[in-house]
């Protein structure tokens, strides 16, 4: 949620920032409807100011039943009932107001690439040099129904389209590259955090799901709660309407959790294998910290991320996300991209973004810069810390041999007893 005095102040800077996302943002519609609230508030006011003032001009009355006495009752009524129309008026507005303001995305940091689509996006780096192959590398679909390792037909049979199975070495691989990056992310300094997968609707909107990505989102209607979408939402809310010590900050989380998305796509590459589907697993990784730090927590959080597909030795690359391509809660945000030599394209395995106060101020964090300081907004941040299953894409693609089997990677082998290939 962007900070409604801001708006107020700087409305052109505002409309100038938010027009770089090229699409259809309520602005003007929010500061009338402000405008109209604070106006009433000030009606309102003066009202409730004329009403105690009646009040006590009734009370000074000494004969109650003097014309004096009814003319002040009917002058209190008059002015009471003004008051609570007045009222009810107020709280529509503020209704309207805050249902505007929670479909405002955030404004983009001045350093975002100008762009209508993920075709702006800008390619920073590129590291690692894909690997020659004396055979034609196959798509990972293929090699896992080789190997028996991942059962496409009975995902659909127990669940419908864009679900799998995983079963043996790649139940053993997902597992095992999850608990070498939560070990990599805790030597890092992040605290574990294992969080419900089913949340309140107000948690969704505190980390900027609602109201936008409602349909997106799996529901449970009887008990009104939602299946995450990533470990950022429940992370985001972990603090939630709570006023934190400065000498907490910086606060470092990681989780890995089960996603769930209902995001729907249209028919092509993408149908064959597990790279789009509506459950997966996820390590996530967040952050709150000062305002005055967050944009060199963003670089360090990037460089973490990138360090785990230097470590598993995949090529990877890092685009710098353009406006029209920019999450609805972040100012700026990274993606790291790995090669997927069988599928022959970029794989999506991270994306690590900075929101400055933007979710803070959803979810109503705060902290205390001193101890008798007014609280204010740390900013957060989140990556992915990696994304499965596209990471087990890479190395499924990347590792394979022409024998059709799966070289481990080294960094992995520990996790999996000493395993150094699978088949």
């Amino acid at each position: 949620m962007l900070n409604i005095q801001y708006l107020r102040e700087h409305p052109e800077a505002a409309r100038a920032a938010l027009a770089r996302r090229h699409t259809d943002i309520p602005l003007d519609e929010l500061l009338a409807a402000d405008a109209q609230r604070r106006t009433l508030l000030q009606e309102t006011e003066g009202l409730k100011a004329q009403l105690n003032e009646a009040s006590k001009r009734m009370g000074q009355i000494k004969d109650k039943t003097s014309a004096d006495f009814e003319r002040a009752r009917g002058e209190l009524r008059e002015l009471g009932d003004r008051v609570k129309v007045l009222d009810a008026q107020v709280t529509s507005v503020e209704a309207t107001s805050l249902e505007l303001s929670l479909t405002i995305p955030n404004l983009p940091h001045q350093s975002v690439p100008e762009g209508e689509d993920e075709h702006g996006n800008v390619t920073l780096r590129t590291e690692g040099t894909p690997r020659t192959f004396d055979f034609t590398p196959q798509p990972h679909w293929d090699i896992a129904e080789k190997l028996d390792i991942i059962d496409f037909q009975r995902g659909v049979k127990l669940s419908g389209s864009r679900f799998y199975v995983l079963k043996g070495a790649a139940a053993k691989l997902q597992r095992a590259i999850i608990a070498w990056m939560l070990d990599y992310h805790a030597a890092n300094g992040y605290v574990e955090i294992y969080p419900p997968a089913l949340v309140k609707g107000e948690v969704m909107t505190g980390a900027g799901q609602l109201p936008k990505f409602f349909d997106n989102l799996y529901r449970d209607a009887e008990e009104d709660l939602f299946l995450i979408p990533t470990a950022e939402v429940p992370l985001t809310n972990l603090y939630r309407d709570e006023i934190l010590a400065a000498e907490k900050l910086p606060i470092y989380h990681v989780a890995c959790t089960p996603c769930f998305r209902r995001e729907k796509v249209s028919a092509g590459r993408d149908v064959r294998g597990i790279k789009r589907v509506h459950q997966f697993e996820k390590v996530e990784m967040y952050k709150f910290v000062d305002p005055a730090t967050s944009y060199d927590e963003l670089e360090r959080m990037l460089a973490e991320a990138e360090q785990l597909c230097r470590l598993l030795d995949i090529p990877h690359r890092v685009l710098a996300l353009c406006t029209g391509d920019l999450g609805f809660a972040a100012t700026k945000t990274y993606d790291i991209e790995i090669w997927a030599p069988g599928s022959q394209e970029w794989l999506e395995v991270s994306s690590v973004s900075n929101t400055e106060d933007f979710q803070a101020r959803r979810a109503n964090i705060r902290y205390r810069p001193e101890p008798s300081a007014r609280p204010v907004h740390p900013h957060t941040l989140n990556g992915s810390g990696l994304a499965l299953p596209r990471t087990m894409i890479a190395i499924l693609e990347n590792y394979q041999e022409a024998d059709g089997t799966v070289v481990v990677p080294e960094v992995l082998r520990g996790y999996l007893g000493g395993m150094a290939k699978i088949g």
